[in-house]
């Protein structure tokens, strides 16, 4: 397990997801997760917030953001969507 801490570029990425109007002011927290997970290069950031997280639209929105600001996309899924089922 690694703990990250917020960084001062991920409060910035934050704010720019909100300033961009990707979601509201409200999901602050979201676009906080949201950031830490591009700045970190996670492989998948799973969540099960339908609406302000894993949203095509929202997904596109972030991502827009994301290359806007020269970071790469990230990968947003269910976590029904990274199990793995066995025959």
């Amino acid at each position: 397990m690694e703990f990250i801490d917020i960084s001062v570029e991920a409060v910035t990425l934050a704010k720019q997801y909100v300033e961009e109007k990707v979601v509201g002011k409200t999901s602050y927290e979201d676009c906080l997760h949201i950031a830490m997970a591009t700045i970190y290069k996670a492989d998948y950031l799973a969540s099960w917030n339908f609406k302000h997280i894993v949203n095509t639209i929202r997904i596109r929105g972030y991502n827009a953001v994301n290359l806007k600001k020269g970071y790469a996309t990230l990968e947003i899924r269910s976590p029904r969507d990274l199990m793995k089922y066995e025959d």
